[in-house]
């Protein structure tokens, strides 16, 4: 039987009693008693949850304990803005003030803590980290992300949502005897107390008498990213990452320091030992500005389609070591430019956006497509073909401003943004937009009668269906696996509809003008035992159409050298301040390089070297074997400095691009013209 009510309020009074000697500090003594047991459980529940990779590393202890210091970090947190008002609102003609304000705040934030936790299963389970940054940018589009949390999440969602509400409940009843409290203390006790509770408060928040406080790098424990989340508590996870987001600009500094000078230095010498012929142009105001004439010459510039596949990465991809269900792209493959060992330079749309359409090299902050300075005079491959008299578009199946997608593009070169208001009775509308037979159906169409007009266009096509919760038509293909709402299902399904368009496409007069271009803008849940799991951002790359001579592209590639290689393809010369390679002049047999940013790590590749670069930590260096898709950890090399230097000039430069803007064309008069 349960406790009669009597008994439950004399327990309680029991409690108060207790707390009593803490007099106006009662509530925050009560939070911290709640609320450390309670992060402590949840962590040990996700322990046991990732008890394979947890245990590889052999430190359940030590994760344990160095978690109770992130939760004394983050309760000192919660607890500062009370604090603040107590030296006021806790005095003798604001006491019931302070009683009422003091529990509210203790409900809010331990509410808060219970979802953020609550939360935290579905996140790692799709992103393998706690909520972090993207949760927060996930925040700004509820009416895109509700209904993907509704259809791939309801479990996760309800239970979240019931678990905050038990205990808003629970943490109202526990505290209601605290509404009722005489004020015990004089002023003058308060006063005299409240500088040395303050100060213990700001300490704990600190965690460190170094010359820095600690931060998530303090407390990554393994080489594995996701475990040394579950170190953290998903509260301090976003507060550090809302942190960062604020400070953003020197982002990449994080990995240390160099001259403008140095950096634009190792540029150069990046070039040379990739047998880059095109100069920089020496240009103060633009430091990357590179002239780059076309390496294919041609009477007219032909056209430029750019198919982006969201989540497509080499693990759907049979001939790269994936799941066979790509079979169109396995088709396709061998009638133009195939890329074996193509990176992605981030795990996120937008970064791979950022990557494909401007050239820009990735940081630790947001993609420029979401950043204020580059909302404006930013180059990007629009500007460039702009220049040459091209028309370019942007479709997409969903609602553009997501990610600030539409903002951004016709601020920056584009002409027209075509998305989802803008189709007729779809085949099929998701959570995301219609789906991608609808958008290729559309993208065919534009297609046509930008054929009819005779000018020049460059088009980029962003597709859906390939995106949690994996909604797509019935009866197209032939599932891979039950239930049909998988990734694997959703990819063959996006595959499907990409082998149809390039069928349309290759009847169509607009193939013979026109290079495709179909290309991932990341892989799906990029995760690893690594401080960065390269195998994840390995993604299929492949150019055809029009004149486009099969080839092998062995070398390894970046998504960044799409851009400069494609004005090649495409005849069009211009000067622009990509860093990225022109492949068509590129010499068979260079290891070639590539760059990828995973949450706060930064791996720079050259061939199958790799050095990891760390925030507030020594480089590590490593092997990278395509076969075997794994890192090995190495001693660092003869000359792993150099590739340090290289790596962090290349990490510091895209910041010091962007804080300085620029990163971008010079004045229209300068601009070489097309052909």
């Amino acid at each position: 039987m349960s406790p009669s009510s009597p008994e439950r309020a004399g327990v309680l009074e029991r409690l108060w009693r207790r707390l009593a000697c803490c007099g106006p500090y009662a509530p925050l003594a009560m939070f911290l008693l709640l609320v450390l047991p309670l992060l402590t459980l949840s962590r040990a529940a996700l322990m046991l949850w990732q008890a394979d990779r947890v245990g590889a590393t052999g430190i359940w202890l030590e994760m344990l304990l160095q978690g109770v210091r992130v939760d004394i970090i983050q309760i000192g947190l919660l607890s500062i803005p009370l604090l603040l008002l107590m030296p006021i609102l806790a005095a003798s003609p604001f006491w019931k003030i302070w009683r009422r304000l003091s529990a509210f705040w203790v409900i809010l934030a331990t509410a808060l803590l219970v979802l953020l936790e609550a939360a935290s299963p579905g996140f790692i389970a799709e992103y393998d980290a706690r909520p972090n940054r993207l949760f927060v940018e996930y925040l700004k589009y509820p009416g895109e992300v509700l209904p993907m949390l509704w259809e791939g999440f309801r479990v996760h969602l309800v239970g979240g949502v019931l678990a905050t509400a038990a205990t808003v409940w629970a943490i109202a009843r526990l505290l209601r005897p605290w509404l009722d409290q005489p004020r015990a203390w004089s002023n003058l006790k308060l006063w005299l107390t409240w500088p040395v509770v303050f100060l213990v408060c700001v300490l704990a928040v600190r965690s460190s008498v170094d010359h820095r406080p600690a931060n998530p790098a303090s407390f990554a424990l393994t080489s594995d990213p996701m475990v040394n989340t579950l170190v953290l508590n998903s509260a301090y996870s976003v507060t550090y990452a809302i942190y960062g987001m604020r400070h953003e600009a020197r982002s990449s500094e994080v990995y240390g320091k160099m001259s403008e000078e140095e950096i634009l230095q190792h540029v150069r010498t990046t070039r040379e030992m990739l047998q880059d012929p095109r100069p920089l142009l020496g240009d103060k105001e633009i430091p990357t500005l590179t002239e780059q004439r076309s390496t294919v010459r041609r009477e007219r510039p032909l056209n430029l389609v750019i198919i982006l596949e969201e989540s497509l990465g080499a693990t759907f991809v049979e001939s790269l070591g994936g799941v066979p269900v790509t079979p169109e792209i396995e088709k396709l493959k061998a009638q133009g430019w195939w890329f074996e060992q193509l990176y992605a330079t981030g795990t996120r749309s937008v970064r791979g956006i950022e990557a494909v359409t401007t050239g820009f090299l990735p940081t630790p902050a947001q993609a420029v497509v979401k950043l204020s300075l580059a909302q404006r005079n930013f180059s990007t491959l629009a500007q460039i073909l702009g220049r040459a008299g091209y028309d370019s578009e942007f479709i997409y199946g969903g609602e553009s401003h997501f990610d600030n997608m539409r903002g951004f593009f016709l601020a920056n070169g584009f002409s027209k943004v075509t998305d989802e208001n803008d189709y007729v009775n779809p085949v099929f509308k998701a959570s995301w937009g219609v789906s991608d037979e609808d958008l290729f159906n559309k993208t065919h169409e534009r297609l046509l009668a930008k054929h009819g007009d005779g000018k020049p266009s460059y088009t980029l096509v962003f597709t859906s269906s390939n995106h949690s919760p994996f909604e797509f038509p019935d009866g197209r293909i032939e599932l891979y696996e039950q239930p049909k709402g998988t990734d694997n299902n959703a990819v063959k399904y996006t595959d499907y509809a990409l082998g149809r368009f390039m069928e349309k496409a290759k009847a169509s007069d607009y193939w013979k003008d026109t290079i495709f271009v179909v290309v991932a803008d990341h892989d799906i849940r990029v995760r690893g035992e690594t401080l960065v799991p390269i195998e994840r951002f390995h993604i299929p790359g492949l150019i055809l159409g029009a004149d486009i001579k099969p080839r092998v592209v062995k070398t390894v590639a970046s998504q960044i050298d799409l851009p400069p290689t494609l004005l090649s393809l495409l005849g069009v010369d211009s000067r622009h301040p990509m860093t990225g390679r022109d492949l068509t002049r590129e010499a068979e047999g260079l290891p070639g390089r590539a760059m990828m940013q995973y949450n706060e790590n930064y791996a720079w590749m050259e061939g199958n070297q790799v050095v990891v670069l760390r925030p507030e930590k020594a480089p590590t260096h490593g092997r990278y074997d395509p076969a075997k898709k794994h890192l090995d950890s190495v001693p660092p090399p003869a000359d792993g400095q150099a590739i340090e230097q290289r790596a962090l000039a290349h990490s510091l430069l895209p910041a010091w691009l962007y804080r300085e803007q620029r990163y971008r064309l010079p004045a229209s008069g300068a601009a070489q013209a097309a052909r």
